[in-house]
């Protein structure tokens, strides 16, 4: 079947597509188009942008290493099934691998559409992944540029795919990148997807940064996604705000519309923990989300304090079935009788106890708050002067808030 396609790459994917009855694309190992067989009308919108691009859009290639996908087709041999991804349009697919021991050379995809493939033409798909493999290796069809290298390897950190210090450190040669130093993640989350305009304008703003170095970069739809290596010993999660804070007035000058808001993870001296300061950027974010108030003026972490540890904490009191027993008798005190001591409280807390700030934030008078706090600790018996129970108190009111965004 494939003996007159040694000489051309586009007759092997035809001859692919013929034996599985579905169109089909082989890219190199940077998800660049080497070639692809016709197709009829109902094509998904993936095939088409990828084909007038010559390359898988950026968006398709984090899609499928978040889904898993790409994890499976680097760890296997196998053919791979990838269910449609209908939020990016790319419909169903079947994928495998094109390597040469454990080096990925490239992947042919077999856009299946509605169908699906029998055993036997999972066999010839993973056949013709050695065919193909044999045309790589005669042509060297393997020239990209050092971004794309970069951008790979960046996002096997992110996803953990690469978890073993030397591994990594070995890999980081091979594509020129030094990972050493005290390093860590931030994220920078525009409200629209990342435009090339836009994109052009972070990448000069990039350049011309000081006391940090930027160590590798990727977009991810409306997220800038930055590996710093700090240069100095001074305060780094000061550095890193800095950065952020930065960045962000430098960016908006440029492009008054724009909504952009960052975050950082914790900082780490060893390359295997990258993606535990990946998954600290990104949980920053969302608390940002579910506590814009409290966390307004937070990006960092290491900053966050109790709130590193909201989930869970929501997550046990769930399982437990837990009630703080004094704000349930705050509630009923306030739905019995018209008042609002338990937003009182919560505010109190939150002023760190401070009467005059507390009672100028709900617009009362001193005496008015002073009599209120009286009323809450009568009818609560809690000692608003015990500094654990003032701490339970105010993560308890933090979870009551989680809980009623989340009904």
């Amino acid at each position: 079947m494939f003996k007159d396609t040694f000489d051309s790459p586009d007759l092997l994917a035809e001859r692919i597509g013929e034996a599985l009855e579905c169109p089909i694309t082989i890219e190199d190992s940077k998800h660049g188009i080497i070639s692809y067989s016709k197709h009829k009308q109902d094509i998904d919108e993936v095939r088409i942008a990828t084909i007038m691009s010559r390359k898988v859009p950026d968006n398709i290639i984090n899609s499928l290493w978040k889904s898993g996908v790409m994890t499976e087709l680097f760890e296997s041999d196998e053919p791979v099934i990838v269910p449609a991804i209908k939020e990016v349009g790319l419909g169903n697919r079947v994928a495998v691998s094109i390597r040469k021991n454990n080096k990925i050379l490239g992947f042919i995809w077999a856009h299946t559409s509605d169908s699906f493939l029998d055993e036997e033409k999972l066999y010839i798909l993973k056949k013709s992944a050695q065919i193909v493999k044999n045309q790589l290796l005669q042509k060297r069809i393997k020239k990209v540029k050092e971004e794309e290298n970069h951008q790979e390897f960046f996002w096997r950190l992110l996803t953990g795919q690469l978890n073993e210090k030397e591994v990594i450190v070995e890999q980081a040669k091979e594509y020129g990148i030094e990972l050493y130093g005290r390093q860590a993640i931030t994220v920078l989350e525009f409200d629209l997807e990342i435009s090339e305009t836009v994109e052009k304008h972070i990448n000069y703003l990039l350049e011309t940064l000081h006391r940090i170095h930027v160590v590798c970069r990727l977009i991810d739809q409306n997220q800038l996604i930055l590996l710093i290596r700090l240069n100095d010993n001074n305060d780094s999660t000061m550095i890193l705000n800095q950065f952020l804070k930065h960045f962000i007035q430098k960016l908006r000058l440029r492009l008054p519309t724009a909504n952009v808001r960052g975050s950082s993870g914790a900082i780490y001296m060893n390359p295997e923990y990258i993606k535990d300061s990946y998954h600290q950027a990104l949980k920053v974010l969302t608390l940002k989300d579910k506590f814009p108030k409290e966390l307004q003026l937070i990006s960092s972490y290491q900053e966050l304090g109790i709130y590193q540890f909201i989930d869970e904490l929501q997550k046990k009191q769930t399982r437990e079935n837990y009630q703080n027993r004094s704000i349930e008798k705050l509630k009923h005190y306030d739905q019995q009788n018209n008042t609002e001591l338990l937003e009182t409280l919560k505010v109190y807390l939150e002023f760190d106890s401070n009467v005059r700030e507390a009672a100028s934030s709900i617009h009362v008078h001193t005496n008015t708050l002073n009599y209120r706090i009286k009323r809450i600790i009568d009818i609560t018996g809690i000692d608003l002067k015990d500094t654990n129970q003032k701490v339970c108190l105010y993560l308890d009111l933090q979870l009551e808030k989680l809980k009623k965004k989340s009904l």
